[in-house]
């Protein structure tokens, strides 16, 4: 082998160890590493995008020259960005969807998903409920988790700004591919409309801007998605119960006992759809004053309530599995687009997220109907 041989076997060795930003999976692997060549020590490299204008570009281009920055053998680096052709993107779908022109399925009710889906619900607005869902999936990305957020809440759709996400998604042939934040996937109908224009639609248009963000988008191999429902027992909450049957939803409530009234209702539409409730979540449980006294200005005992209630209807132990004090900073880091258990990661209400967040990440997974690979021996 000659000396230029081996220097472009180390370079495809040092790329194969490049993700794609948006797929996560290495630019070898799909396709993108078009020209490698190497004289006297010049290396020319050319990379096809998946579309022209990729918002990943810097990114990409960032990870390539740190990979053959210590590739013994080269001294230069000419990197020229090209875009894939109609047929390369294809095939591209093919290897992460499967047959071309095939029905896009939902990978999260295929037997072998391990990905855990929590629907986060409330009875009505104004609880946290988006906070929660935002704060949760920052808690559950930090404890290594791959994470992935679907804006389920079309009308009052809100995860983009508290998540800082000013990116569009990425049209790859039939696939969308989701903008990232805080090393999370997430998708919502805010990406698609201009400005703050209001999404007037009626339940068949609803069901089906529900199934695209599961089957069109590209989420990868998820640990969790975590799904921000509107308010109530409306056409959103049954096209979950259809399009995800196995998702678990957890109830958002204040201690107020007509919030709590309201939740329970929303919780107790498992009793109808046949879905797991993974348990409830109390907000704006007390206020810690100055002094270091608490004051609770929504009353006490709404959580409890309603997980009693839920009990009750279900006939199975629904928990309460936390309660989160009023902070302005949770506030505050949902206008910031950056979640309070990142910027603020020691205060209490980012502590009791945190904790919740520890028992659904350790929620026991079936393993029926799933597929081990194993094989006799």
């Amino acid at each position: 082998m000659s000396d230029n041989a081996a220097v472009v076997e180390a370079v495809h060795e040092a790329l194969s160890h490049v993700n794609d930003p948006e797929i996560r999976r290495p630019i070898t692997e799909l396709g993108m590493v078009d020209t490698v060549a190497v004289a006297g020590g010049r290396l020319s490299l050319k990379i096809l995008l998946t579309v022209a204008g990729c918002p990943m570009r810097d990114t990409l281009q960032r990870d390539v020259a740190a990979a053959v920055d210590g590739v013994e053998g080269v001294e230069e680096l000419d990197l020229e960005f090209g875009v894939m052709s109609e047929q390369q993107r294809a095939d591209l779908q093919v290897k992460l969807r499967g047959k071309a022109g095939a029905e896009p399925v939902i990978p999260f009710n295929l037997p072998e998903s391990r990905t855990r889906v929590f629907a986060i619900a409330s009875g009505k607005g104004g609880v946290g409920k988006s906070s929660m869902t935002v704060n949760l999936a920052a808690a559950l990305a930090e404890k290594g988790l791959s994470v992935g957020i679907a804006d389920a809440d079309i009308y009052g759709h809100s995860i983009p700004r508290m998540l800082g996400v000013e990116g569009a998604p990425t049209q790859v042939e039939d696939m969308i591919m989701p903008p990232q934040a805080h090393g999370m996937k997430v998708i919502s109908i805010g990406m698609f409309t201009p400005g703050n224009t209001a999404v007037v639609w009626r339940g068949p248009m609803l069901h089906r801007a529900l199934q695209q963000f599961l089957a069109d988008v590209y989420w990868g191999d998820l640990d969790v998605l975590l799904l921000d429902l509107p308010p109530g027992t409306g056409d959103i909450a049954i096209s979950v119960a259809q399009l995800l049957p196995t998702a678990e939803l957890v109830v958002v409530t204040t201690p107020q006992q007509a919030a709590a009234e309201v939740a329970e209702r929303a919780g107790a539409i498992v009793t109808q759809t046949h879905q797991k409730l993974a348990g409830v979540v109390e907000n704006m449980s007390w206020m810690e004053l100055p002094d270091g006294s608490h004051i609770e200005p929504f009353g006490s005992g709404g959580g409890k309530t309603v997980a009693e209630a839920l009990t009750r209807d279900v006939g199975t132990e629904v928990p309460l599995l936390g309660q989160i004090p009023l902070d302005p900073k949770l506030r505050e880091g949902g206008d910031a687009g950056v979640p309070l258990v990142i910027s603020d990661p020691d205060c209490e209400a980012s502590r009791a997220i945190r904790a919740i967040a520890d028992q659904l990440a350790v929620r026991k997974v079936s393993l029926a109907g799933k597929r081990l690979g194993l094989s006799p021996v």
